[in-house]
């Protein structure tokens, strides 16, 4: 099996083809930018050079993407052309060319705004079944794209999975309000209650949803960190997290003082990845317990890999104003 992953230059590209070689899988890279691990130099919007690259492929696991970060410095038609497009061009390549499996990396962005209730209503529960409503043209693009890996699912027999991923990026926080009231770290572990994933279950994801792929042809699946919560807990959620996380992991309280960490007041969504792991077989390692069992001995909060790769960010200059400007 040769898998042809494409951002392999960047975060989870590079992730994907360490853990992809250190299996003694044959893996090729393609990036427009260079790479340790990136084979071919080119872009996916580039037809021809897809085909190319293409040739002998049996699975494509496809992370190259224009991102959050650049809605600011970036035009739409650039977010049309790379992620819709491009993964049209290599959707049409990997049809032609007979490869068996496609993975998707998609992101929890396209719920958009059914991510936020309004005050007063519980924290939303995000599950696959809720219906995503974008509300950027990142969001919009990256829903398009699904949208055409399950056109190519149902008429091109290509099987085909979408994985909805949290975030997982090490740069610090792109709102100045959080980054003033809250370490990095503190931040991050916060988020692996509801919104964060580390990038070594990500990999891990991927690796399971091409090697199991539907036979039906097409599934989407969340990939975020294991919540410790139910859905009867949204409403106090909303407003009174810390008691919430108390009564299902009480030793963060120590930890959390030891550090001089606060917890979050309150949480406006949760995302659920029960149907990852039943349908997948994925089991996750990195949640907010294991975070806290962990960090007693001084462990650091990421990965062994995540450590590896570090922080690549998203933009050749630096800004000013926080990691990357806001819309």
């Amino acid at each position: 099996m040769t898998v042809l992953v494409t951002g392999s230059s960047g975060h989870l590209g590079e992730a994907l083809m360490r853990t992809l070689q250190a299996q003694r899988r044959k893996a090729i890279g393609i990036d427009v930018l260079p790479g340790v691990f990136t084979h071919h130099l080119g872009s996916i919007t580039d037809r021809a050079f897809v085909r190319h690259c293409m040739k002998g492929a049996t699975t494509v696991l496809h992370a190259a993407t224009l991102h959050k970060p650049h809605v600011a410095t970036h035009s739409r038609q650039e977010f049309i052309d790379v992620n819709i497009s491009g993964t049209l061009n290599l959707l049409e390549e990997a049809a032609a060319a007979g490869v068996t499996t496609f993975v998707y990396t998609s992101t929890t962005s396209v719920f958009g705004e059914a991510l936020v209730p309004p005050p007063g209503e519980p924290a939303a529960w995000i599950t696959e079944d809720v219906t995503a409503v974008p509300k950027n043209i990142y969001g919009v693009t990256k829903a398009a794209a699904e949208d055409l890996c399950q056109l190519f699912a149902r008429n091109h027999a290509l099987r085909t999975v979408v994985l909805r991923t949290s975030r997982f990026f090490p740069e610090e926080d792109d709102n100045r309000a959080t980054r003033e009231a809250y370490t990095d770290a503190n931040i991050k572990t916060n988020e692996f209650l509801y919104r964060r994933v580390d990038i070594e279950d990500v990999v891990s994801a991927h690796l399971m949803a091409a090697d199991r792929a539907p036979s039906a042809g097409f599934a989407k699946y969340i990939i975020s960190a294991t919540t410790p919560f139910s859905r009867n807990d949204t409403a106090e959620l909303r407003n009174d997290a810390p008691r919430v996380v108390r009564r299902y992991v009480p030793e963060f309280e120590a930890e959390f003082a030891r550090r001089g960490w606060t917890m979050i007041p309150g949480i406006d969504r949760v995302y659920v990845n029960d149907r990852a792991r039943a349908e997948l077989g994925w089991q996750p390692r990195h949640d907010f317990r294991a975070l806290i069992a962990r960090l007693p001995a001084g462990d650091d909060i990421r990965s062994p890999l995540a450590r590896e790769i570090g922080s690549k960010g998203y933009h050749d200059r630096v800004f000013r104003e926080g990691p990357y400007p806001v819309e």
